[in-house]
């Protein structure tokens, strides 16, 4: 039978919110306390790790990611960063939860991988 996998990517007002790639960007900021070191854990520039970021603390009533006090550099997860993560993957686990069965059957549709 063919693995299924649901991923979900969440819109505001008609715009790309959060989806798996930005959680996991939050989630490697908050495993590295950097920018830079969760860019390079995903293959990505720190430019585009950048921009992401820049989007989701525009898109949110207080930032996502803050730079970590003290002027020793670095970045984490604000507590508003840790409650939309915490969020996303409780919306997550109630979608996989909820469609478990539909995409089983779905699975057994698809031809075998090769």
């Amino acid at each position: 039978m063919t693995e299924m996998r649901l991923t979900l990517r969440l819109d505001a007002n008609g715009t790309p919110l959060l989806g798996h790639g930005k959680i996991r960007l939050l989630e490697q900021i908050g495993r590295t306390g950097s920018i830079s070191a969760a860019a390079r854990v995903m293959g990505m520039s720190y430019r585009r790790a950048w921009l992401l970021v820049e989007a989701m603390n525009t898109a949110f009533t207080q930032p996502l990611v803050s730079a970590r006090p003290g002027g020793g550099g670095g970045a984490g997860l604000s507590p508003q960063g840790e409650a939309v993560l915490r969020l996303y993957r409780e919306i997550e686990d109630a979608a996989r939860d909820a469609t478990r069965a539909p995409l089983e059957a779905l699975g057994a549709m698809c031809a075998p991988a090769p």
